[in-house]
């Protein structure tokens, strides 16, 4: 089973394929079951967290994996889920939260239209003064 790192797609292993010495199987293309799901988040706690911080000892390992662990599943809002975090989603206290979101995308939205409407070049108001009087006239 291969995920789509260079280890899995490369010169040898496709001459090892091409060959037939080995079978490449994409996890959740080839397959409807694998393990791309605990992949994903070991990656992401690599190079989010770990390889941002100095693992100079088992015990800073141990502390920065728990400090992530626990930011993960309380603070940390997935798309996923709505941008709920995994521990809403469990323990069923965040079915507000994608309402909430829309309504702030919504309103962000009116706000940056409403701004970016009011600000105009002096070029700008000149052509809009003009099509406005051309259609007056």
């Amino acid at each position: 089973m291969a995920d789509g790192g260079i280890e899995n797609f490369n010169g040898e292993v496709d001459a090892l394929v091409g060959d037939g010495l080995l079978s490449r199987v994409r996890g959740l293309v080839d397959v409807r079951f694998s393990n791309s799901m605990i992949e994903s988040w070991w990656n992401n706690l690599k190079h989010q967290w770990l390889f941002l911080h100095r693992l100079d000892t088992t015990a800073a390992v141990r502390r920065h994996v728990a400090f992530y662990v626990a930011e993960y599943n309380a603070t940390i809002p997935h798309a996923a889920f709505s941008g709920q975090t995994p521990d809403e989603m469990y323990y069923g206290r965040g079915e507000g939260i994608p309402a909430k979101l829309e309504a702030s995308r919504h309103a962000a939205r009116a706000k940056r239209l409403k701004v970016n409407r009011a600000v105009w070049c002096g070029r700008c108001r000149d052509l809009s003064e003009s099509v406005v009087q051309g259609v007056a006239a």
